[in-house]
């Protein structure tokens, strides 16, 4: 989240916002790969990466650069934390 973050400045800032980013995305894939070493399988761990990483982006767009997020938009994001329980459940 703090690379996605980061490349959110750095399009609208400064250049030195893409270091972040490189470490951030080094860092997120780094902790799935760790993550999948312990056993955890595939759809299970990308489905809570990628859906934790949705909302709170979602989220963080919302305090820290006002981008909206709409009721629909939070519907979503249940939905998504839904999806990503039953894959959970169903393993």
């Amino acid at each position: 989240m703090g690379g996605t973050l980061s490349l959110r400045m750095a399009t609208h800032g400064r250049a030195i916002w893409y270091l972040p980013v490189g470490v951030g995305y080094v860092a997120a894939f780094t902790s799935l790969a760790l993550c999948l070493g312990q056993g955890v399988p595939l759809g299970v761990a990308y489905g809570i990466w990628s859906a934790v990483g949705v909302a709170l982006t979602a989220i963080a767009g919302r305090v820290l650069f006002k981008e909206p997020l709409t009721w629909l938009m939070g519907l979503g994001i249940v939905l998504i934390a839904g999806g990503v329980l039953l894959i959970e459940l169903g393993h």
